[in-house]
């Protein structure tokens, strides 16, 4: 049964974040922001990501004030250098050689928003990952199978780019696009995580 508050709307288009809290029995409806994902000046990829996210679920948040919005942004950062997703295949190749053999920080920021409530919570977690050395023919299959061109950092650690992880520090979800443990306790903090606990009820 519905209530005017449930289900979560997730203000993004990424079927990683979807799969990600339905694998968390979390109900969800996609709306996706059309906020443009831009620098501001002297920010840090931590403000940014948050800002991002709080943008993104105030303006899916102005037409459904009533419902939780979920918004998230996620960037990979090497060498202080923030990459995000790749144009074209030029740009990827050049990501993954940026990568290779080297460690990167990925931080997602994410916000959960209930507008008629006055409510908002926010936050970004950051992991570490260890690339192996890529060989020029492994970034070349690699871009030929199209999976990098909307990931962020030019690879997807839980598609067919999981072959080029040698390690993970931190949150592997964070690494995949949303840190799950603390998104699910940021929506038991704002009482937000009510239904999908009693359909668990109900299902026992």
């Amino acid at each position: 049964m519905k209530t005017n508050n449930f289900p979560l709307i997730l203000a993004s288009a990424s079927p990683r974040r979807q799969e990600l809290l339905k694998s968390a029995g979390v109900p969800l409806e996609v709306i996706p922001s059309n906020t443009e994902e831009k620098f501001s000046f002297r920010e840090t990829p931590e403000k940014h990501v948050v800002r991002l996210a709080r943008e993104k679920a105030c303006e899916v948040g102005r037409n459904y004030p009533e419902r939780w919005i979920l918004a998230a942004d996620t960037v990979v950062v090497v060498d202080n250098r923030v990459l995000g997703k790749p144009r074209d295949a030029k740009e990827a190749g050049e990501m993954l050689r940026l990568l290779s053999g080297r460690e990167h920080r990925v931080t997602t920021g994410y916000c959960l928003l209930h507008l008629s409530r006055s409510k908002r919570k926010e936050g970004h977690v950051t992991s570490r990952v260890r690339i192996k050395l890529l060989s020029p023919k492994e970034i070349r299959w690699y871009i030929s199978t199209r999976e990098p061109f909307d990931k962020a950092g030019a690879y997807a650690i839980q598609g067919k780019g999981a072959f080029m992880i040698k390690e993970v520090s931190g949150s592997y979800t964070n690494v995949v696009g949303l840190p799950l443990c603390e998104v699910i306790e940021a929506l038991k903090e704002v009482g937000a995580a009510k239904l999908f606990h009693r359909r668990e009820r109900r299902g026992r």
